[in-house]
């Protein structure tokens, strides 16, 4: 008998990629014997390099070697000498469509991600919006693999590291050990699309706000690119209890093992809720264009975290994309500092 060997394919942002992790780790537990390969960018290997000894990473540079039609072909050539023998396809977009097809046509057992399109449509609808939760990414994933022939009633995965943390001894000097009396405080004010960013100003009045109720908390700022390392410039000349991450950590699993430490993260609907959720990190997240309802809440936090006004327009995209049809973005400027404050206060009294 063949042994079975499962190809995931997930590419996309690493926020999506990420929400596959508590998945693939529990098929991995309740089938040990049944090999698991994720395909996907290079970033993100750190999250399942030491998922599970029968979960492997497998790289696919889809926008140089893969890219395009022969560079697809030629993935599928060097997936089929892999011998798998069943496709979850996590994605369902057109590479990963094509990649399924090949191997539909090659007799594989093949399943792939339903999105729920029209339930979406509603959710973000001018008129007749239909308020309901939608199926999480988390069920959506599992389902994939029930139909697979996999079913996996739950998950019980807590964190990719340790209970008591990654490694601080990996990270450099400048964010040291944590001590007993401070706070370590994650913020995340960026996302891919202006929908979902809060204010810049008002994200440093939160800081403020955490600084005056916590004066030995120190605060980490994550978040990379241009825009990213102006504001955090100013952030720490302003406040030097400020540490910019990307000026120090260099690695994703850097940055990860230092996620494991924080009392909070305070994030947007962003990466950063999906990363800080898979080191066991409750996170404040902030919701604006978007809402939990579509299923995209970071795993295992808590919907009583989620800050987001009750506006008639919202939400009004399921990723953050569309432009606001006020032009003013009113349901991020009209969220006062002090309720995402007073929200993380209560997070890190609860766990203190």
């Amino acid at each position: 008998m063949k042994h079975q060997h499962i190809l995931v394919i997930r590419f996309s942002s690493l926020g999506d990629v990420a929400m596959t992790v508590p998945v693939v780790y529990a098929v991995a537990c309740r089938y040990p014997d049944v090999r698991i390969t994720v395909l996907s960018r290079s970033y993100a290997r750190p999250l399942f390099e030491d998922l599970a000894p029968n979960v492997n990473f497998m790289v696919a540079d889809i926008k140089g070697e893969y890219r395009g039609l022969r560079g697809l072909n030629a993935l599928y050539r060097r997936l089929v000498a892999k011998q798998f023998t069943h496709v979850a396809d996590l994605h369902s977009v057109l590479r990963s469509g094509y990649l399924r097809l090949r191997f539909n046509l090659g007799r594989f057992k093949v399943n792939h991600l339903e999105k729920h399109r029209k339930c979406r449509r509603r959710l973000v609808a001018q008129k007749g919006k239909v308020l309901r939760q939608l199926p999480t990414s988390f069920e959506n994933y599992f389902e994939v693999f029930r139909r697979l022939g996999f079913p996996v009633e739950q998950s019980d995965f807590k964190s990719i590291f340790p209970p008591e943390g990654g490694n601080l001894n990996l990270l450099p000097k400048a964010v040291g050990p944590k001590r007993s009396w401070e706070q370590w405080i994650g913020i995340a004010p960026f996302a891919a699309h202006e929908g979902k960013i809060y204010p810049k100003d008002k994200m440093l009045e939160v800081i403020r706000l955490l600084a005056d109720r916590y004066p030995k908390a120190r605060f980490f700022l994550f978040g990379r690119g241009k825009e990213e390392e102006e504001v955090f410039m100013q952030w720490e000349k302003q406040m030097p209890q400020c540490l910019n991450v990307g000026q120090h950590v260099e690695t994703l699993h850097q940055e990860l093992i230092l996620m494991s430490y924080l009392n909070v993260m305070i994030s947007m609907d962003s990466a950063n809720m999906h990363l800080a959720s898979l080191t066991a990190t409750p996170v404040v997240s902030v919701w604006g264009a978007t809402d939990p309802l579509a299923g995209f809440m970071g795993w295992n936090q808590s919907r009583d975290n989620a800050v987001s006004l009750d506006l008639d327009c919202r939400p009004c995209s399921i990723y953050g994309q569309k432009p606001c049809r006020y032009g003013d973005y009113r349901c991020l400027t009209g969220i006062k500092p002090e309720t995402i404050a007073e929200r993380a206060v209560a997070v890190i009294n609860r766990n203190s």
